[in-house]
Order: structure tokens, then sequence, then C-alpha cells
């Protein structure tokens, strides 16, 4: 299948390590020691996660193929939906008028945009839709709990919306070559190492050792497999786009492989952990820095656990 057109909303707001040292104390740096981040996105009451994800698909829209109204498919991947039955997706299809696309919600925590690819894949396999529209977005500012020194710093708001079709509208359109998802809540710490309580605790990391550890195992061995099973070298990938949790584990990722630093793209400094978004926003923010017949690997883990990789051929 192809990528016909792809769009982000990220809001402008930041917030800045600094902010942190009153409400959870953590200092500024040891915050970046640790993570990789300065600042992180941060939405605003009117930048609300339908409005982010319409902004997106606006944006996606203008450089699609064909009409809007033509796609028969909306997946709506995110762990941090504000209302879970008038979903993004159906809010999505009234708003642009598609309207004779199936529409739903699906979330697998980080892993839920790479899981919402492999469920376009199948749906076009089997003959039920042959265009779609995947709206990734998190709002993790809606549940963080920012006096909580494991995990309170870590987060930001995107989202993206990316076209795909079952057939190929232009040669420079990218081809999904491949993608795979695991689900991994029998490993570790499994649900019980990141979970969102939306009416408690909202978002939590009590076991973040176990994460990080799962994560860097994870991330490298999906891209391995999915390199591998389609008859190509590591060495031979041009980028690598890991899940934007933490930027050790990407660097432990790119060792791990033994692949040059340089070839793994990221923009966790600036904007945090926007959770399942993370990685397609990567891919959508550095479109023109890929060149013809590029192979892109995207790999993510996520709390649950779960995790994924696909694998696309620009």
């Amino acid at each position: 299948m192809f990528i016909n057109s792809t769009g982000y909303f990220v809001p402008s707001s930041r917030i800045s390590n600094e902010y942190f040292l009153e409400v959870n104390g953590l200092t500024s740096d040891w915050i970046y020691q640790r993570t990789g981040i300065l600042t992180r996105s941060k939405a605003t009451e009117e930048e609300t996660m339908d409005v982010m994800c319409s902004k997106a698909v606006g944006h996606a829209i203008t450089g699609l193929p064909y009409d809007v109204a033509e796609v028969d498919l909306i997946v709506f991947a995110s762990y941090s939906p504000t209302d879970t039955v008038g979903t993004t997706a159906h809010v999505i299809q009234r708003e642009f008028k598609i309207e004779k696309a199936k529409a739903f919600l699906l979330s697998s925590a980080c892993s839920s945009a790479i899981n919402a690819i492999e469920v376009i894949q199948s749906f076009f396999a089997c003959g039920k839709a042959t265009k779609a529209l995947l709206i990734s977005a998190d709002r993790n500012t809606t549940y963080v709990n920012e006096t909580d020194p494991q995990a309170g710093h870590l987060w930001g708001d995107a989202a993206t919306a990316f076209f795909f079709s079952k057939t190929r509208y232009s040669e420079k359109e990218a081809e999904v070559i491949d993608v795979d998802t695991q689900g991994l809540g029998h490993i570790g710490f499994g649900p019980a190492g990141v979970y969102l309580n939306p009416k408690d605790t909202g978002i939590m990391m009590p076991k973040g050792k176990d994460v990080f550890l799962h994560a860097c195992t994870q991330i490298s061995q999906r891209a391995k497999d999915i390199v591998e099973r389609n008859g190509i070298s590591i060495n031979n990938l041009n980028w690598l786009i890991g899940h934007q949790a933490n930027m050790r584990i990407l660097s432990q990722v790119v060792n791990i492989l033994g692949i040059p630093e340089e070839k793994s793209l990221s923009n966790i400094e600036e904007l945090g952990n926007t959770g399942s978004v993370s990685a397609m926003l990567v891919y959508a923010q550095n479109i023109q820095k890929f060149k013809k017949d590029d192979i892109v690997c995207i790999s993510v883990f996520g709390g649950g656990y779960s995790a994924g990789a696909c694998l696309i051929r620009t």
C-alpha cells in the first residue's frame, strides 16, 4: 500500500525543563541527562484533541491526489482520547464529509499508530477498503500528573494525519513494504509498567527501569526482524525512526543495531514524548530529507506492553 499524503499539527507552546523544579523538584540538567528533553509541546485549552486532529487532516488534504470523500476507512490511533463514544474518528468523518467510511478508535499504547497501519493493510488485503485515513494523536497534558517525579516531565502533545491507498497514484508516493505488531503484556511488568487511569492518577510510569530495558530490546529487535524479513541488510537502512520516549533509548538502539547515529531521526529534545504519534510525527516532519528509494524503518514500543515496526520505501 502507498502513502498518498501526510500532515501534522504541533501546538506552538513549549514548556521548559525549568518549569518542573518547583513542580516536582527535578532540575533541568537532571531531566536532560536522563531523557534528552529540553522542552515539550503543550496544547492550549482551545487546542482540543479534535482541533489538533482537524488541523493535521487539513494539512494533509492539501497534498491529496483524490477527493477526501473517497476515503472508505478512518482509524483514530490514540491512548488518550478525550471521548470514547463520539470519537475523533467520527468527528473528522463529519467535519470533512467522509460519508462512506468505516470509522473507529484503535488503542495499544505507543504502538497504536503502527497497529493502525497493520489494520489498514488488512482491510486493503481483504477488499474491505481501498483508501484510508490514519489519524494519530495524543494530548498527554490532558492526563499528565506533573507532580510525579518519575514521568510528569516527559509528555508532549501533537497530531498527525496519513492518507493511504491500496494502489499508487504517483511515483512520488512512498510504499509501505511491511508492517508487523506484537502484544507483549506477558513480559516484564507488562500493564503495570505504564498505565493511564483517567479518573484517578492520570499517566503513571511506576516501573521506568523495566520500560527502559524492554524498550531498548524491543525497538532494536523489531527493526532488525522486519528489515531481515524483507531481505534488506541493516547497513542498507537509510533512516531509523524509533518511538520518541527517551533519547538514551534511541542512542542505545542505534548502538545495538550498529548503525550511525545520524541515521536516527528524532524530535524528542523539543517536543518531549508525544506518545503514539511520536514516530509518525518524526516521519511527517522529515519528508523533505527522504530521497527516492530510501528505506525508512519505524520501530516502536509502548506500555501494556506492545511493540511494532513498519518498513517504508520512499
